[in-house]
């Protein structure tokens, strides 16, 4: 069993990201700007957005975080949108889920301008995703790609097992394997039997936060396991969807959590804002 360490992989590209910006700021003066709309009191969307706004500052991105309260109205919100697509000094804008369940979330996302949407969440990226073209990819399952071929693990005529159906993860996610040429299933709460699935894939990848959703009778033998899932166990521990424990024993590849997948993310946050300033940089020329 080896480990797919996402820390290890994020600090190296994170030195890439700071490389290039380097080079940027070089070659036309450019920073790239990242700015985060924050709704409400959330401690872990803060926790998110305190870690992002630090691997902001390492790489020399110019940051931006609109702390609003949980009482803001949508129109207030929506204003704040429209300047941030108009501000050329930022190159990206991340709303930060959940929002308060007054704000239409939907109509948030489909604000952001396609050119700023560095969380891949517009259905103009979402669509370009499903179809095989370039644009903005989610940073979950972007980051999951990328861990995967730092480890030389071809998905490409593979039985791929994803368990999570969400717009944020397992679509995207199912979009991003399909389009390298896995065979994919999808398994969600309606799902009747999830280990029948699971047993017959040579890559799971779970992300629903169900602590040990995913148990050793569950997977095959030399199996690849990336667990996306996040959950805080009663005595406060970060856990994964995963029973490491037991399934890493018969694992070939897994991811540990924390440590795995999450880091990825942030990286792939960076990389994107940077595709998007380069982006910005060419047609300013």
């Amino acid at each position: 069993m080896q480990l797919l360490d996402g820390k290890a992989l994020a600090t190296k590209l994170e030195t890439q990201v700071k490389d290039e910006v380097k080079k940027l700021k070089e070659s036309c003066g450019c920073t790239p700007g990242l700015a985060v709309v924050l709704v409400g009191q959330d401690p872990a969307s803060a926790t998110y957005v305190n870690m992002k706004k630090k691997a902001c500052d390492r790489v020399g991105f110019y940051s931006i975080t609109h702390d609003m309260p949980e009482s803001i109205s949508q129109d207030a919100i929506e204003k704040t949108i429209m300047l941030l697509n108009n501000d050329t000094n930022v190159d990206g804008i991340l709303i930060q889920l959940p929002l308060p369940k007054h704000i239409d979330t939907t109509k948030l996302l489909e604000l952001v301008d396609p050119a700023k949407d560095v969380d891949g969440f517009h259905p103009f990226n979402v669509g370009r995703l499903t179809t095989g073209l370039d644009g903005f990819v989610p940073c979950t399952p972007l980051g999951v790609m990328e861990l995967l071929n730092e480890y030389n693990i071809d998905v490409k005529g593979k039985n791929c097992c994803v368990v999570g159906a969400s717009n944020i993860v397992g679509k995207p996610m199912a979009s991003l394997l399909l389009n390298a040429g896995a065979t994919v299933e999808i398994c969600h709460i309606f799902t009747d039997d999830l280990k029948k699935h699971t047993l017959q894939a040579d890559i799971v990848l779970v992300g629903v936060g169900v602590i040990n959703l995913i148990t050793e009778d569950m997977i095959k033998d030399d199996v690849v396991i990336v667990d996306i899932g996040v959950s805080r166990t009663k005595e406060g521990k970060l856990v994964g969807d995963v029973d490491f424990q037991s399934v890493s024993k018969k694992s070939s590849f897994i991811t540990p959590s924390p440590g795995g997948v999450g880091p990825m993310t942030i990286a792939m946050l960076l990389k994107n804002t940077l595709k998007a300033a380069k982006i910005n940089a060419k047609e300013k020329k």
